[in-house]
């Protein structure tokens, strides 16, 4: 019975625990924003295998935009007022969402799920 009992909490505990660490350590989120440059806006969640995979493009390509664009990204599981505003303004839905807006501010692309790396780099070298 003893066993049973341990093996049942196992099952409920360790998707918690999961969950938990998984959000915990993915939690940066950039309020505010810098005129005259272009920006990215990613919209992605610490669950998400699309998204993880964005995130290892953007580690490899996004070092060289380094203060030419800037990035912010948001984690849409993370139910602060700011998020909530963004994730209503760009109507997303689903993640990875990425925004990209060109120096003036306005959405000049957008793109839904993953996005191969050349396919990235050729958007970010594009945005002005």
């Amino acid at each position: 019975m003893k066993k049973n009992l341990v093996i049942i909490s196992l099952i409920f505990a360790l998707p918690l625990l999961a969950y938990w660490a998984l959000t915990a350590s993915n939690t940066t989120t950039a309020k505010t924003t810098e005129t005259g440059k272009p920006q990215v806006i990613k919209f992605t969640s610490a669950m998400c295998l699309d998204c993880q995979t964005m995130n290892k493009v953007f580690k490899e390509i996004f070092p060289k935009y380094e203060g030419k664009i800037i990035l912010t990204e948001i984690q849409v599981q993370d139910q602060n007022s700011f998020n909530q505003e963004q994730i209503k303004k760009y109507n997303v839905t689903l993640v990875p969402t990425i925004i990209l807006l060109n120096s003036k501010g306005q959405q000049v692309k957008r793109l839904e799920g993953e996005v191969p790396k050349n396919t990235m780099d050729n958007y970010l070298k594009g945005l002005n």
